[in-house]
């Protein structure tokens, strides 16, 4: 039977909603697949890709790949027992957040857009068979990871749903899908310009949340921590 925090502080009032206990484990395994993963695409499509449109794609997968680093550095200090402060405390979910925000969303972005020129390069393909067109094409697919995404984030199961409100969990996930699909847009129509001030207002808005998001866990932790209350001693 699961164990149920104290929902009322010493002081009578509400205590903050923290996220629940995580295996530090799992969270770093996923830290070596983020690690691994986008980089061999970035150095895939650099081999294959087509130079004039790769450029912002390689960097997302850069970005992925260097944020995987930094979310293990905060799983790394995840501590309980003895010793334990505010921001050992939140260790773990600090370093979810620098996954989810900066890692997953980043790669996200990459894919639509690496699997465009892998499905269109002349590298790769001797004879170019057919011209690009605005339909469904097989650089799709991947996009619809975005999807379980979203339902990862608005069903409660992200760190998000502790650190922000549900209205404001809505907009800045509404925001990752229109801005994803708005430089997907802007790459297929050789806006590269546009693709990168779109790349970029992402990836500075999801750095933006990240620094809250963190700051927000370790000020909840510090008034869940002052004002729990202690557990009756046992005889």
């Amino acid at each position: 039977m699961a164990k149920n925090r104290p929902a009322t502080g010493v002081d009578g009032l509400p205590l903050p909603i923290l996220p629940p206990e995580r295996d530090a484990r799992v969270w770093a395994r996923l830290v070596r697949v983020m690690f691994y993963l986008p980089g061999f695409l970035a150095l895939l499509l650099v081999k294959a890709g087509d130079a004039a449109s790769f450029g912002i794609t390689v960097e997302l997968l850069m970005l992925a790949s260097a944020a995987a680093i930094v979310a293990g550095l905060f799983i790394g200090t995840q501590a309980a027992g003895a010793g334990a402060d505010n921001s050992s405390k939140t260790g773990v979910w600090s370093g979810a957040l620098v996954l989810e925000l900066l890692a997953a969303v980043p790669f996200l972005c990459a894919v639509p857009p690496l699997f465009h020129q892998l499905a269109t390069s002349t590298l790769l393909h001797a004879v170019k068979t057919v011209t690009p067109d605005a339909g469904l094409g097989p650089e799709l697919l991947p996009a619809v990871a975005i999807l379980p995404f979203m339902l990862y984030q608005l069903a409660g199961f992200g760190t998000l749903h502790y650190v922000v409100s549900k209205p404001v969990n809505w907009v800045i996930n509404l925001a990752i899908l229109g801005l994803i699909v708005a430089a997907y847009i802007a790459n297929r129509q050789a806006s590269f310009g546009d693709e990168r001030l779109i790349a970029g207002a992402l990836v500075l808005a999801m750095a933006a949340t990240v620094f809250y998001g963190i700051l927000k866990l370790k000020r909840m932790q510090a008034t869940y921590d002052a004002n729990c209350p202690q557990k009756a001693a046992k005889d």
